[in-house]
């Protein structure tokens, strides 16, 4: 089944909500969880359901997530599998980027040709989720649907934020509204007492769809409308049989920095949402890296990446990313510490001490909490990020704050003494 499946992950705009961690990486290379990168959520998802042939799309700061890519998907020569990135590219047919997430794939028809497949798969580049996509072509087929669109029941005060779906008893979509604001009652759908239990009656597409190779070619070659959520999905409603597929589990957009950080530090939780542990794990580049050394410290819901070097006294509900250094009597709390592309030697490190200057890392006698901490900075001792008052949301030079949150930009340098 699944080999007669190709699959399309959207690597999405310019990604400012998620600014500044898209300062100078695409959005699906923005990395999570302290080891992964974004992209390998739904390229793990589709590996696990026997998915190998995928298409990355992007067209924004695409170099980190090229190299990501080269690095970590390699295949069996004798295999047809494959993780290639699809930029955006001028040509005679067109000659400007990709206007969203329809237009994305039209101008990308031309490299899905070459290939043998029946159906294709379209997902979202920064979703953190674990779904069982054999389930769902399964459904599709069986049914005979045209179009498949995963749903997820959301509670009446999260619909204004979501394209919501209505079903009919058979599961099959009749109505669709891009975020309701208001007298939106009549779009509740027949879900499970469980989710009814909940208050969670309103079907909310998820981003995730499967189209019939005809039924794509049709819909995308047919017209110019830009999008699939505003313009083709609603249109299709009416002239193809538009299946819901009804899914329960933990999912959750992670398209901007408080729903970012909530992520990544819910992944501390004794028995969290998203399961890192599970058969159903993440596929990521792997590292030739040291284990982590941790000195005199006390780690209270802490996940430690690969790599580290630490001798702070305390963290607590925090990740703490590859190769990261923390100085001595430090105390972390509610962090996300994305860590290192590199080491410094020791030269460089008695360098900056002779010069009194930062090293890469966080130094001594530091105080940091609710925060991110984008790879390679260099924070030096005696430095208090986000322990005080409420911090007013801006962007500071070498580190904005968004809803409490302070992010400290990549290879940000943060002098010995500074509070923030």
């Amino acid at each position: 089944m699944t080999s007669k499946v190709i699959s399309i992950v959207l690597g999405g705009g310019q990604g400012t909500r998620l600014f500044p961690l898209t300062a100078t990486r695409s959005k699906p290379a923005v990395p999570i969880a302290g080891k992964y990168r974004l992209v390998d959520i739904p390229i793990s998802n589709c590996l696990h359901a026997g998915i190998e042939r995928i298409f990355v799309l992007t067209q924004f700061n695409s170099a980190s997530l090229n190299k990501h890519i080269k690095n970590t998907y390699h295949f069996s020569s004798f295999s047809d599998a494959f993780v290639d990135i699809l930029a955006a590219e001028q040509t005679p047919s067109n000659v400007g980027w990709f206007q969203g997430t329809a237009d994305a794939v039209r101008q990308s028809l031309h490299h899905l040709a070459v290939h043998d497949f029946e159906y294709v798969l379209i997902l979202s580049g920064d979703q953190l989720y674990q779904m069982d996509f054999q389930e769902m072509i399964q459904e599709h087929i069986d049914r005979g649907a045209d179009i498949s669109i995963a749903t997820i029941p959301v509670h009446a005060d999260d619909v204004p934020g979501f394209g919501i779906l209505q079903t009919s008893e058979d599961k099959y979509i009749t109505d669709f509204v891009e975020k309701p604001k208001t007298n939106f009652g009549h779009l509740a759908s027949e879900v499970s007492e469980e989710m009814a239990a909940a208050g969670r009656v309103y079907l909310a597409s998820m981003g995730i769809y499967i189209f019939n190779r005809k039924t794509l070619y049709e819909l995308l070659q047919g017209n110019d409308y830009p999008d699939f959520g505003k313009e083709i999905i609603p249109q299709s409603i009416k002239t193809h049989k538009v299946l819901s597929y009804q899914y329960e589990g933990y999912w959750t957009d992670i398209g901007t920095i408080p729903s970012f950080f909530e992520a990544n530090i819910g992944l501390t939780d004794d028995i969290p949402q998203f399961n890192l542990f599970g058969k159903h794990h993440i596929y990521t580049r792997a590292r030739m890296l040291p284990p982590s050394k941790i000195s005199g410290t006390l780690l209270e819901h802490a996940i430690i990446s690969d790599g580290c070097i630490i001798n702070a006294s305390k963290i607590t509900r925090s990740i703490i990313g590859i190769r990261t250094r923390i100085g001595f009597d430090t105390e972390i709390n509610n962090c996300y510490v994305m860590g290192g592309d590199n080491y410094q030697t020791l030269e460089q490190i008695e360098e900056a001490k002779v010069a009194n200057t930062p090293i890469m890392g966080i130094g001594d006698r530091c105080c940091i909490k609710n925060a991110i901490l984008d790879k390679n900075c260099y924070i030096g001792n005696d430095v208090t990020i986000n322990c005080g008052g409420k911090l007013d949301d801006g962007d500071y030079g070498a580190y904005t704050v968004q809803d409490g949150v302070v992010v400290v930009k990549k290879r940000a340098v943060i002098p010995n003494g500074t509070v923030i």
